[in-house]
């Protein structure tokens, strides 16, 4: 396959817009730490919405959440319950609090509740997480750029599309800070939906059946006795094959979106962004339900691709899928754009697999480069000098963004040749890697919300007691350990809800340190208010 000048142009065209409204953002500098990492808090909440959307979403979901359709059901959009719980939880008793004490970064919450010993390691847990996590979607991404742009995935053009993604997402967002992320994300959900739409129509177009006809051939029983069309799945099954059922949406998924939404600086950042609380929390809620029609876009496809590929009874011109590319395991979507999407579409394929992906990147650079500037750097810099002025951190904020930049390139660089010559799982570690951090995240927030005990050490130790149970659970780890080990094999959403549960009994172990010190700050607003409508 090879691009040809129809695609280039859709290709071009793209980083023109991008670069237009880069340009228009970013007219306006930065002159505070805050407008630089908060945006002044004057971001509209539709905008944040959008922006927490295309954070959430990535390459990976781009790529991998039709795979979830031509191998599975619809009972991942049942997950969904758990992330609108999640949310309102975190809407009531995270947001208010962090707009209260007038947050850069989350983790500033422990500061005030214990000291700032905590707030830093919960920043560093963030930080090991957050570098494997975006550094391997972003080598994910650059693999399927390699493969539509190049069409190889030779060292040379895989690092050469590391550098791309990098360096776009720097050059986007580097000078405006969180506002630019903000309207770059908006345009990049924009793209990879509308290439995903696009995509939808034409496969739908090619099956040449009706609706009635699709939804009778979707709901036809699978040799398990259940169909395609499963929304809720009420087995009692905890193994990595039950991870999507209602039970585990329930609990391990509100847990997941808790830490996501509440804890986590990449995506929280834009929430803390809006003028009020109740403003942060309109755009949670909206970005929480927007998720579902977006989702269903991409499982829909991998539904469409089920029938291209698996039932030739149905469709005539039934293709053979080989799920491999130059020896490489590709997704079933990848491999449908590799062979069988024409000229212009395959363009515009490229260009949303990108914007899936910079949504991603952007977000990591400036959430990272605020806990590094607001959690570590500022409170080095005020102990050794005297005053400093308030220019001086936004300039330190865009070189964190540099820093992040190329530690993100050449994480994604090692998880290629890891990949390539290692039988290690690298890559399975650093896309879970967050999930092994939000234990900890999870088990020392809960104590500082809901109770009186804890302080700074049993904080650290929290915090590594959850991160060391979770990877213990691995399979990779397992093996190591013991074959008869090996055979245990636990969902990752139970998983995380062991993991949290020890963190939380490690951290609550520790003795208070003082009534004041230890006390939580309470938010001047009510934590029981409707949500902005």
């Amino acid at each position: 396959m090879q691009l040809t000048l129809l695609d280039w142009t859709v290709f071009i065209g793209y980083f023109l817009l991008l670069a237009s409204l880069a340009i228009w953002v970013n007219r306006r500098q930065a002159n505070s730490s805050s407008d630089y990492f908060l945006g002044g808090n004057n971001m509209p909440p539709l905008l944040v919405a959008i922006s927490v959307l295309a954070t959430s979403q990535s390459a990976a979901t781009f790529l991998g959440g039709p795979d979830m359709g031509f191998r599975g059901n619809l009972s991942y959009l049942a997950t969904n319950i758990g992330a609108i719980i999640a949310t309102l939880l975190v809407i009531k008793w995270l947001i208010p609090r962090y707009y209260h004490l007038k947050v850069t970064t989350v983790y500033e919450l422990l500061e005030s509740r214990f000291n700032a010993t905590a707030k830093n390691h919960a920043g560093k847990m963030y930080l090991f997480g957050r570098v494997f996590a975006s550094g391997a979607r972003l080598y994910m991404a650059a693999l399927a750029v390699a493969m539509l742009l190049f069409n190889n995935i030779d060292a040379s053009s895989v690092v050469m599309a590391i550098v791309l993604l990098a360096a776009v997402g720097l050059a986007c967002t580097m000078a405006g800070g969180i506002r630019s992320v903000i309207y770059t994300d908006a345009l990049q959900c924009a793209v990879y939906v509308s290439a995903a739409l696009v995509v939808l129509g034409y496969l739908y177009h090619s099956l040449q059946l009706d609706l009635a006809s699709l939804y009778t051939v979707l709901s036809q029983p699978l040799a398990d006795g259940t169909s395609k069309l499963l929304l809720f799945d009420f087995r009692a099954d905890f193994s990595s094959s039950g991870v999507f059922t209602v039970w585990s949406a329930l609990t391990g998924f509100v847990l997941l979106n808790i830490a996501a939404f509440g804890l986590d600086q990449d995506m929280t950042q834009r929430v803390l962004t809006c003028k009020t609380a109740a403003g942060g929390a309109k755009a949670l809620l909206t970005s929480a339900l927007l998720v579902i029609p977006v989702m269903l876009i991409f499982i829909v496809i991998g539904l469409l691709l089920y029938i291209y590929y698996q039932r030739p009874d149905v469709f005539s011109n039934s293709g053979r899928y080989s799920g491999s590319f130059a020896g490489e395991q590709i997704t079933v979507f990848m491999y449908y754009v590799l062979n069988e999407m024409p000229s212009g579409l395959r363009g515009l394929v490229v260009v949303g697999v990108i914007a899936a992906a910079l949504s991603t990147i952007t977000s990591g650079l400036n959430s990272m480069a605020s806990v590094l500037v607001a959690d570590m750097y500022q409170p080095w810099r005020q102990q050794h000098h005297a005053k400093t002025d308030d220019r001086h951190y936004v300039r330190a904020g865009q070189w964190a963004m540099l820093l992040t930049a190329v530690v993100l390139s050449l994480m994604a660089i090692v998880c290629f040749y890891w990949q390539q010559y290692s039988a290690m799982p690298l890559l399975a570690f650093a896309l879970s890697v967050m999930v092994f951090s939000y234990s900890g995240l999870l088990g020392v927030f809960f104590t500082a919300l809901f109770s009186k005990r804890g302080n700074s050490s049993s904080v650290t130790a929290a915090l590594l007691a959850g991160f060391t149970v979770t990877l213990l659970m691995q399979p990779y780890i397992l093996q190591q350990l013991s074959p008869t080990l090996a055979s245990i094999d636990l969902g990752f959403t139970w998983q995380l809800c062991l993991g949290t549960a020890v963190a939380w009994l490690v951290c609550w172990s520790g003795k208070p340190q003082s009534t004041t010190s230890s006390a939580i700050v309470k938010p001047a607003v009510a934590t029981t208010y409707s949500v902005e409508r």
